[in-house]
């Protein structure tokens, strides 16, 4: 048995570019950032950041780029791929890239589309989650025991 699955939580790098296929397919591509801190040699704490090269497919895709821009915070799920190119020189080039299976926008809190909710998810299976409480509600007090009727 084998298995190749990839998850990751990160910012987007750049506005995603969607374009189709000559068959009608729609493609996604965006980078997604992950930020980390270890300490250098010297004991110091440094910001290390990994980039991820992501590709969603069909209508994923097409949410994708109608609702993420640069910096958006993003969960994405997939396999992760080898992708050979040639560079201007001719040589050979390999580069990693995530084929995403499944993504979802992660809530800033900042009054988004989906403050209702900590995360809206999506994925070719179904539709976008909508918030089961209205978008101003999550700043209401918690009740006390006082408020509660029984």
């Amino acid at each position: 048995m084998s298995f190749n699955k990839i998850i990751i939580v990160g910012n987007l790098g750049r506005d995603p570019e969607l374009r189709y296929t000559p068959q009608g397919t729609a493609v996604c591509n965006f980078s997604v950032a992950t930020n980390e801190k270890k300490k250098d040699k010297g004991g110091e704490m440094q910001d290390v950041t990994t980039w991820f090269r992501v590709t969603l497919w069909n209508k994923q895709a097409e949410t994708a780029s109608k609702y993420l821009t640069k910096g958006s915070p993003i969960y994405v799920e997939g396999r992760l791929r080898v992708e050979e190119w040639n560079d201007r020189d001719g040589k050979t080039r390999y580069t990693l890239e995530v084929h995403a299976t499944d993504m979802q926008f992660i809530s800033t809190g900042r009054g988004d589309e989906f403050s209702g909710d900590s995360s809206a998810g999506y994925n070719d299976f179904e539709e976008p989650k909508s918030s089961a409480t209205p978008a101003g509600s999550m700043n209401q007090a918690v009740p006390s025991d006082d408020d509660i009727p029984f």
